[in-house]
């Protein structure tokens, strides 16, 4: 039977290990991240707790259809404010945010559904009020049902190296439609994406699978 003292001093060992081996996994495999909004309802309702697969933005994969997490592009979000006034509490956060279990406030992130990757050629509307991608009139059964694919018009092709993103609740997503006069035209670089939701895992009734829905047929 090991001694109580001897397991005193291989508990900073053992939580040193488990630090390091977050930290691994948070840097190539899976990270975690928490919905504050209902931009992406249905599919995520907010304060979800979500996991993202990171090894599809390594290998450059990111394919139409993937819901992405991705650091705020060119000021899409207002700034971040501070952790907590509390200074206990704000240098337990910064430790948490070091190991992966939550994410960087300096580094604002946001989740959408790709619609175009490199090369594709997104127009609204047709007269029906559906989204044509490469001139395919795509299907969206992701979208929240009360919703139409798009209030506002727009004609773009996405250049190399980046992606166009919406949300799934259309009037509730300010999203590459709003950005496009930006320095990006409302793209997003994939250099600023994280990689791609694959799970909620909380609360225990929304756990579910994120599949990857291709719109064009």
């Amino acid at each position: 039977m090991r001694k109580k003292g001897s397991l005193l001093k291989e508990l900073p060992i053992l939580i040193v290990v488990a630090l390091l081996l977050s930290l691994f996994i948070k840097t190539f495999f899976v990270q975690f991240f928490y919905i504050p909004s209902g931009s992406m309802e249905n599919t995520l309702q907010v304060k979800d707790r979500v996991a993202v697969n990171k090894l599809p933005i390594i290998s450059r994969s990111i394919l139409r259809g993937d819901v992405v997490v991705f650091r705020d592009p060119n000021n899409w979000l207002p700034e971040a404010t501070d952790y907590s006034s509390n200074i206990v509490i704000s240098k337990i956060k910064v430790g948490l945010v070091a190991v992966g279990v939550l994410p960087n406030p300096s580094k604002q992130y946001l989740v959408k559904r790709t619609i175009g990757v490199a090369g594709d050629h997104i127009v609204c509307c047709t007269k029906d009020g559906k989204i044509t991608v490469n001139d395919k009139t795509i299907d969206e059964p992701y979208i929240i049902p009360e919703d139409k694919p798009s209030e506002m018009n727009f004609d773009v092709t996405v250049p190399k190296g980046k992606i166009w993103v919406m949300g799934d609740h259309r009037g509730a997503s300010a999203d590459s439609r709003y950005h496009q006069d930006d320095i990006n035209e409302g793209m997003v670089p994939l250099s600023r994406v994280t990689g791609r939701v694959f799970a909620v895992i909380w609360p225990i009734k929304n756990i579910a699978y994120i599949p990857q829905i291709d719109p064009v047929k």
